[in-house]
């Protein structure tokens, strides 16, 4: 009976938490969306009671004077044949996906957190952790948002493996 109640928390852990995060992830977003959306207007209020604060940029057609290069939606991109200046760094490409195999990894870090607490052996969730950060570790340095949604996504993930292993432990192994 053990047996099964350890493969049901594996399965729920594993394969269950994945709406989980994608959940806290949405929830994220729309935590920043609403910071953003303060900011711009306490940015808007300062800007009309102090005329001197507003910072306007001139705007040319592309390919003609200082608006060369500029896209519609702000990101500095380099004309065709046009390398981009010293030091800046190019956006990603579309078809790029930022840490790939996040969904894999997410299912085998829950296994392993589920499965460590089901063994009794929670100081492996610490390799867990070390092994999954080494591992983004470069992608991780080069971009800002893909690592806050790295640490958000582990945390979910942890926290929901750890839960479900927590409570199966508690109500039907223990």
């Amino acid at each position: 009976m053990n047996a099964l109640w350890i493969t049901a928390a594996l399965l729920v852990a594993g394969l269950l938490g994945w709406p989980v995060t994608a959940l806290v992830f949405k929830l994220a977003r729309t935590i920043d969306d609403k910071a953003d959306a303060a900011t711009a207007s306490d940015e808007a209020a300062r800007k009309a009671e102090d005329p001197s604060a507003d910072v306007t940029a001139d705007s040319f057609p592309a390919g003609a004077g200082a608006g060369a290069g500029q896209a519609v939606d702000g990101e500095l991109t380099a004309e065709p044949g046009q390398q981009p200046p010293p030091g800046a760094s190019r956006p990603a490409a579309p078809s790029q996906r930022i840490l790939r195999g996040g969904a894999i990894i997410g299912i085998l870090e829950r296994l392993a957190v589920c499965l460590a607490i089901l063994a009794g052996q929670p100081v492996a969730i610490a390799y867990v952790v070390a092994i999954k950060g080494l591992g983004r570790f470069a992608e991780l340095k080069e971009t800002p948002v893909a690592a806050e949604r790295f640490i958000i996504g582990t945390l979910t993930s942890m926290l929901w493996a750890a839960g479900v292993a927590a409570t199966v432990k508690a109500l039907f192994l223990g």
